[in-house]
């Protein structure tokens, strides 16, 4: 969790909720992750620490007792209760003990978390109530198969249909965002901005 440096209890704030990639990741470039929220840093490079309430949640295992360092839950089901419910509750308890704004929630995350984005952020009505808009870098649900179940395209079409017309930024790497926007006119159809879409490249590899 990171108070922003002009914090103070007499306003709401908007709260950046910011989601790990999957853990034990490293490449020829020196990229690694642990899976940890420790490694999240999107949220601090776009608010710069002020303005926002920065909070890095983690995906947790069956128990709920230990992060899930690759997916969520126990594999090879991967279940998310354990993970929804704490998002639930650490949310609702950062919005009330440091004014944060319910209604200003942003839902982030790199790789695995922009997966999760969708995949958790969307798997139910009561979770996707939560969230104000997503910013997916790296990554977009329904676009590849994954190893967990319902990453098939038609659940991550039913899980999109809840997102209601709140705004999505997309980024991606490299190809990504072509890819992306293949999908999404597939699945989707019509103008992707007026479905609240923006997709952006970053124009290189992440490193």
């Amino acid at each position: 969790l990171w108070l922003p440096a002009d914090w103070s209890p007499a306003r709401r704030w908007p709260v950046f909720v910011e989601l790990p990639g999957n853990g034990g990741y490293r490449d020829a470039r020196g990229d690694e992750c642990s899976g940890r929220p420790q490694d999240c840093n999107l949220g601090y490079g776009l608010t710069a620490g002020q303005g926002w309430i920065w909070l890095c949640l983690p995906f947790l295992n069956d128990a709920g007792d230990q992060p899930a360092l690759t997916w969520w839950g126990d594999a090879p089901e991967h279940r998310p209760e354990a993970t929804l419910r704490f998002w639930r509750l650490a949310l609702d308890s950062i919005c009330q003990r440091f004014q944060g704004e319910p209604r200003q929630v942003v839902l982030a995350g790199f790789s695995r978390g922009a997966i999760a984005c969708n995949a958790l952020g969307l798997h139910d009505d009561q979770i996707a109530g939560l969230w104000t808009a997503f910013l997916p870098c790296s990554h977009y649900d329904g676009v590849r198969q994954w190893p967990f179940p319902g990453s098939d395209r038609n659940s991550a079409a039913e899980r999109f249909r809840r997102l209601h017309g709140r705004p999505q930024l997309i980024l991606g790497e490299g190809l990504q965002t072509a890819e992306t926007e293949r999908y999404l006119r597939t699945m989707a159809g019509g103008e992707l901005g007026d479905r609240g879409l923006t997709l952006l490249s970053t124009g290189f590899v992440n490193t």
